[in-house]
């Protein structure tokens, strides 16, 4: 494998020559500059030398995306400690599992999470931060508590004049394959592994975004940060990558309602969009389709004349929707429905699907618009190499197999998950399926572990039948589960929509019956439903909003 270049030489130098830009934003907040972060970086490594920590340790973060958050895991890797970024949508059983394996010495918190954890549940805990001011709310150290006592004082005697750029001089990683931070997933399965990411695969995931779209963004362009920072995929694309480049990050610090990202699209008018498939739809659903599903529309859509012109003026407005000074839109997380996609393609919308594992820190395929192929989820990244194991590629779905500078060391203190997932020769065991075509583009076909056997011995892939049924009327959202030889679809209907219309819950059942039987024509005979119930609530999600599928097999 090659070698990687210091990734903390990258982020010292980014700091260095953007000293003077503005960083990091908290939308509708506080904005820091790149010499604010420094200093910010500087306090607590001043913070964790005086009170033990040591290069290696571990230091877990759990909170919303914030510019607290986002100092406070740079200096944890800029001072050689290990970060945990910690999902705040974990419940707090979970978030004391997490600290309490991967052994963190201390835990920066945001303002919901500390109201929620209870310190004596994490025993080998040193102290709990708070991520806006760096305040201690618990401490079981006296150095601790006296460093950050007189912080301000340790901070002014070590530069009596004043912080700056030739100050900033951070730990150069030993190599490549040292440990940078353990990311802790959910998954879909109920059991939460912890992903060691080496910082070999920051830095690759780094290069590689800045091949793609370093020629397409600049230092100073400014970047909004709605996917969780605590997840591998907001990370590196929405943060780490941008950090390095000398962007401007805004952190929507909030509840992501379409609402609410459609206002800040139009405020940050960002220069890249990254996005997992429900944030596109659900604007795309929202705010588009019901001002072209009208028969004026369909009329002026299917006359040849002037159908081109229709199409620019709809892909302008969705433009806007999105802020309008977005080179593409980049989409990843969970497969992309159809519908939402076949438009997409038709307006011509600049946008990409790419495909990646928090194993792979988390880019495998990308392709640029100008050459993504739809359906696909693009190709090989560079620095990575992706092969099916089937016999037939082209054809016969197999599990897509990735190898390469992104792949992880493993899975902390589990030998076992390790050796089932990476093999003797690298190559890291995805567990979805697909195929690949003559150009290299790879085609996601389904979870292996969501694979359904039919009455026969059909492999039947719930996602495909999903997907049809998510584009039919009344459907919000869908999840297929098999109960003896019979498939089910649970439904959660788009009940504002039935509420305007003044649907009741026969009516709904009676659509749902309809969508049924439209379905089972799409569909060959050993995967059609045999029923479709209503599901009242929403389906739980992981943080990059798959369905817990787990949750739903004995759903009755």
């Amino acid at each position: 494998m090659e070698q990687a270049p210091c990734f903390n030489a990258v982020l010292e130098k980014s700091i260095i020559d953007n000293w003077n830009r503005d960083a990091l934003t908290d939308y509708k907040g506080i904005t820091l500059q790149y010499h604010d972060v420094a200093r910010k970086i500087e306090k607590l490594h001043i913070l964790f030398e005086n009170c033990g920590v040591n290069r290696g340790d571990k230091i877990a973060l759990c909170g919303r995306n914030s510019a607290g958050w986002a100092a406070a895991f740079l200096a944890t890797l800029a001072y050689g400690a290990v970060a945990v970024p910690i999902l705040h949508e974990f419940t707090p059983d979970q978030v004391h599992n997490i600290v309490n394996h991967s052994e963190a010495k201390l835990l920066f918190v945001g303002d919901v999470v500390a109201k929620s954890i209870d310190p004596t549940k994490m025993e080998g805990l040193e102290g709990i931060i708070y991520n806006p001011d760096y305040s201690i709310l618990f401490s079981r150290s006296e150095k601790l508590t006296y460093a950050r006592e007189h912080l301000n004082e340790m901070f002014g005697k070590k530069y009596p004049k004043y912080f700056r750029a030739e100050h900033v001089q951070y730990y150069h990683e030993g190599s490549g394959d040292e440990l940078a931070l353990i990311n802790y997933t959910s998954g879909t399965t109920g059991f939460s592994k912890g992903v060691m990411v080496p910082y070999r695969a920051l830095w690759s995931n780094y290069d590689f975004a800045c091949m793609v779209l370093g020629k397409n963004m600049k230092p100073g362009d400014s970047v909004l940060s709605i996917l969780p920072m605590a997840h591998m995929y907001g990370m590196a694309f929405e943060f780490i990558f941008e950090f390095l480049y000398g962007c401007h990050i805004f952190f929507l610090n909030r509840v992501p309602s379409p609402a609410i990202i459609a206002q800040a699209f139009a405020e940050v008018k960002p220069a890249i969009i990254i996005a997992v498939p429900l944030v596109i739809e659900k604007i795309i659903r929202k705010k588009v389709f019901p001002k072209i599903q009208n028969n004026r529309m369909r009329l002026l859509l299917g006359m040849p004349v002037v159908n081109k012109k229709v199409r620019q003026m709809i892909c302008q407005e969705v433009t806007k929707a999105f802020g309008g000074n977005f080179y593409e839109v980049i989409i990843g997380g969970a497969a992309f429905n159809q519908e939402v996609e076949s438009f997409m393609r038709r307006i011509e919308f600049p946008y990409t699907v790419g495909y990646g594992a928090t194993e792979c820190a988390p880019i495998i395929c990308y392709s640029d618009y100008t050459t993504f192929k739809q359906g696909s989820c693009g190709r090989a990244v560079v620095h990575m190499e992706v092969k099916i194991n089937s016999r037939d590629p082209e054809n016969i779905p197999g599990e897509i197999l990735a190898r390469g500078m992104n792949v992880m060391l493993g899975y902390y203190k589990n030998p076992e998950a390790t050796a089932e997932t990476l093999d003797s020769e690298g190559w890291y065991h995805t567990g979805d399926l697909g195929t690949m075509d003559a150009d290299g583009n790879v085609f996601i076909r389904g979870r292996s572990k969501n694979m359904l056997l039919g009455a026969n011995g059909q492999n039947i892939y719930p996602e495909e039948i999903e997907d049809k049924l998510n584009s039919m009327a009344m459907v919000n959202e869908s999840i297929v589960i098999q109960e003896g030889d019979k498939l089910v679809g649970l439904v959660h209907p788009d009940y504002d929509e039935a509420k305007t219309l003044g649907f009741t819950s026969e009516d709904l059942s009676n659509i749902m019956e309809q969508n049924r039987v439209e379905l089972n024509n799409l569909l060959p005979s050993y995967s059609k439903l045999s029923s479709i119930r209503l599901h009242t609530e929403e389906f739980a999600k992981t943080p990059k909003r798959s369905i817990k599928r787990y949750l739903y097999q004995s759903a009755g």
